[in-house]
């Protein structure tokens, strides 16, 4: 229960004000975003007054670089040991090469900075099969780097473009395979938990291990979500008598601590670049901050119970655009309840409805009505793949004939069933346009005597005619850089969807050269039927 207004007044003796500009502190990770909820090496433990207790931990300054550590006794310090051809936390993933179909062996002799330099520099892929490509090169179990240690460079590199892909499930996966705790995990962790609901727990493991050193802010946050709003007040209150909290967080920390005591301030101006941290405190002062124009992975906060249906199925619909969500997710959001509204989402949310009513009917007529408008309202939003996974191979078996069929025929190919669905439309259609024949001979893989149809598809033929490798991934081939090798792939495909498609046969061919034909295949439809500019 809170304390009175004015015996928190009392305790915390602050000055309110209106805001401060944000610092320019370095930024802790790749991933700037990250809340701050550990202190960096250096802090120290605040005594509590005498009498008095403090459950808490507040960043004071570090020792001066040249001052020598202070020793309490005369044995020798700890040396760390690694035992070799022990694991290292690079070496973790949830995908096992038995089902990634990659080698194990996929970094070959690059060092881990230059592999992790590499991972946070790539750009994030648009089409959704080299996004499947990417995460799971993310995911993926394999030997580590010939310099692992046990600081985990690389997984800290792939954890955080897992964030940044807003794959907050897996990221949160990999953390957890690591055995030991280190804040620079933990950051991580905390603020997964902090944007998907799961708060609670993390604040208890953060007070249940001293050595992640938590800072002010999220101490604060953390004693006020287990209750204790009087141990909150006085870590505040000590931190700013010895002058550990900036203006800002002192600010915000007074008004968490006790909204009554707000009441008759002005708003504060919102933050140019929250933190999940951050972004959850405002929402507990009862100014929440919209996740529209913030890091993706803001987007899970919009799917808690608390959200409403419109922000969940407006967050659900970005993740899906980025493949950090399964379309079964999609298909939930969008059936819940019945819209309220029109205009908008609500307009997809109801031609959904209907058509998935029509396609549970059963009956030709009433499916072919309503395909056309869905499909170009799940296009306009960029959701083709995540509906075409739903329903592609559905829509081949209800009988439909004519343009419907058609446009049945093109959704099956950004399914995982294109291969099954080009055959069937070959079998029906014994004398396909130029067009469709390329199509169906893309998905069995065999364009032999085809004609590329347009300036796209001509850049793809290559790859599936005369495949060629060029010199720089054949050096990462030779050299069992497989995983680089990958990335490059992906990259130069990439290349196609912004406009210059003279990367594509090389990126395609690299491909299957790799044993990776499914996954060159779905990429090829890809830029056939999607239209992505990144």
């Amino acid at each position: 229960m809170r304390i009175e207004t004015a015996r928190l007044a009392a305790i915390l003796g602050l000055t309110l004000i209106a805001g401060h500009p944000a610092r320019a502190d370095n930024p802790m990770s790749a991933i700037d975003w990250l809340s701050k909820s550990v202190a960096a090496p250096g802090t120290h433990r605040v005594q509590p007054p005498q009498g008095g207790k403090i459950p808490s931990s507040v960043p004071l300054p570090s020792r001066p670089a040249n001052e020598p550590a202070v020793t309490k006794d005369a044995r020798p310090a700890e040396v760390t040991v690694t035992v070799l051809g022990a694991p290292t936390p690079d070496s973790v993933g949830l995908l096992p090469a038995e089902r990634t179909g990659l080698p194990r062996d996929l970094w070959g002799l690059t060092r881990a900075s230059d592999i992790a330099r590499t991972i946070t520099e790539a750009e994030e892929p648009v089409l959704p099969t080299l996004q499947g490509l990417f995460s799971t090169l993310l995911l993926a179990e394999a030997n580590p780097p010939v310099d692992s240690g046990p600081e985990g460079r690389l997984l800290l590199a792939r954890i955080d473009k897992l964030l940044a892909l807003g794959a907050l499930d897996q990221a949160s996966g990999l953390i957890q395979l690591v055995r030991s705790r280190t804040p620079e995990l933990f950051r991580r962790r905390f603020d997964i938990a902090l944007l998907t609901g799961q708060e609670d727990s993390a604040c208890i493991e953060m007070q249940s291990s001293p050595h992640l050193a938590p800072t002010l802010t999220a101490r604060v946050f953390c004693l006020a979500r287990a209750g204790d709003w009087n141990a909150a007040a006085l870590t505040l209150n000590t931190a700013r008598a010895l002058g550990q909290v900036e203006p800002e967080d002192e600010v915000l920390l007074t008004r968490f601590l006790d909204a009554e005591l707000a009441d008759s301030i002005p708003s504060l101006p919102p933050p140019e670049q929250p933190t999940p941290l951050v972004w959850r405190i405002y929402e507990a002062i009862g100014e929440p901050l919209p996740t529209l124009g913030l890091p993706i992975a803001f987007a899970h906060a919009e799917l808690r119970p608390q959200a409403g249906w419109k922000a969940q199925v407006e967050a659900a619909e970005r993740l899906s655009r980025a493949g950090a969500i399964t379309p079964n997710l999609l298909l939930g959001m969008y059936t819940a309840r019945a819209p309220a509204a029109s205009g908008g989402v609500w307009d997809r949310v109801d031609l959904f409805q209907r058509f998935d009513s029509a396609l549970a009917s059963g009956k030709p007529d009433r499916i072919a009505r309503i395909l056309p408008d869905v499909w170009q309202a799940m296009a306009g939003a960029e959701l083709e793949p995540p509906f075409a996974a739903l329903y592609g191979d559905r829509l081949m078996h209800v009988g439909l004939t004519g343009d419907a069929a058609t446009l049945a025929f093109r959704i099956a190919l950004l399914s995982p069933a294109y291969e099954r669905a080009a055959l069937d439309r070959a079998a029906t259609v014994p004398q396909p346009d130029v067009q469709e024949a390329f199509l169906i001979g893309l998905a069995r893989g065999n364009i032999k005597g085809l004609t590329p149809p347009d300036s796209m598809s001509r850049a793809i033929a290559p790859a599936f005619l005369a495949p060629e490798i060029a010199a720089e991934p054949q050096h990462l081939l030779d050299e069992r850089r497989f995983g680089e090798a990958l990335l490059w792939a992906i990259a130069r495909v990439g290349r196609g969807v912004h406009g210059d498609p003279r990367g594509v046969a090389e990126g395609l061919s690299l491909l299957r050269r790799m044993g990776l034909e499914d996954t060159a295949r779905r990429t090829a439809l890809e830029l056939l039927l999607l239209e992505r500019r990144g």
